[in-house]
């Protein structure tokens, strides 16, 4: 069967979730993925792997609209915005439909089967394997910062934002984005999670001590839930027998 690889871009919660619900009710359509902004979309978007995208106009920092123009030759654009305004804008930039919230699933609907109907379909899809990433790129204050995977040492979460913590840099970098998004994307051989608001590079670590890990002045916890993979890392490198010192497992 053809199918259209398919993308959500909306930050508005239940909104996003309507139009996710309405995605995997449709056959010819393939979620491969639900944003909240355009830059966390950012990397799916430009793989060439998306062919229709569910976009909100009203986005932060990057509107549907500005996005919509940058998107690669083939990706099809329905504008899905409260403000019935916005439609001659959609239109300029070729969307193949715009619907007004709230939206009903025959409106989805009708508007599927014209990206259907456009030619970006694909037949029997395949994945390129996964490969690790030696860098990723962030948005920060407004620039876009690569960062080599190899210099990260840790990682903190905070309530909206998370600090990257790059090995020989004075500051960390501070990006909008949550722990979880920037987890899938690092070398998991490499990168684990101890604590619910950090991630270490396991090749920088040098101290474990009382349950911490030691990185110079800096001490972070290990929090219960992620003891025991974390022993069960130490184990497969430590030399000799005997208790894992420093490790309450």
């Amino acid at each position: 069967m053809s199918m259209l690889h398919t993308c959500i871009i909306d930050d508005e919660p239940l909104a996003a979730s309507l139009i996710e619900e309405y995605v995997r009710r449709t056959p010819f359509l393939e979620l491969v993925g639900v944003y909240n902004s355009a830059q966390e979309a950012a990397k799916q978007l430009f793989s060439n792997e998306v062919d229709l995208v569910f976009l909100d106009i009203n986005l932060p920092q990057l509107s549907g609209v500005e996005l919509a123009r940058i998107l690669p030759p083939g990706c099809k654009v329905v504008f899905i915005t409260a403000h019935e305004n916005y439609a001659v804008d959609g239109f300029k930039v070729g969307a193949v439909d715009y619907l007004l919230k709230p939206v009903d699933y025959e409106e989805f609907l009708a508007a599927a089967r014209k990206a259907l109907a456009s030619g970006s379909a694909r037949v029997e899809p395949v994945s390129a394997p996964k490969t690790p990433r030696s860098h990723i790129i962030v948005k920060s204050e407004y620039r876009l910062v690569q960062i080599a995977t190899s210099d990260i040492v840790y990682i903190e979460g905070l309530k909206d934002y998370i600090k990257i913590f790059v090995e020989g840099e004075p500051k960390p970098v501070l990006t909008l984005m949550n722990m979880r998004t920037l987890e899938a994307e690092l070398p998991s051989g490499r990168f684990m999670r101890v604590h619910r608001s950090f991630i270490v590079n396991t090749d920088k670590i040098k101290v474990i001590e009382r349950n911490r890990i030691v990185f110079d002045a800096v001490q972070i916890p290990i929090s219960k839930s992620y003891t025991q993979d974390f022993s069960e890392w130490v184990r497969s490198r430590l030399i000799g027998s005997g208790r894992v010192s420093g490790i309450d497992a």
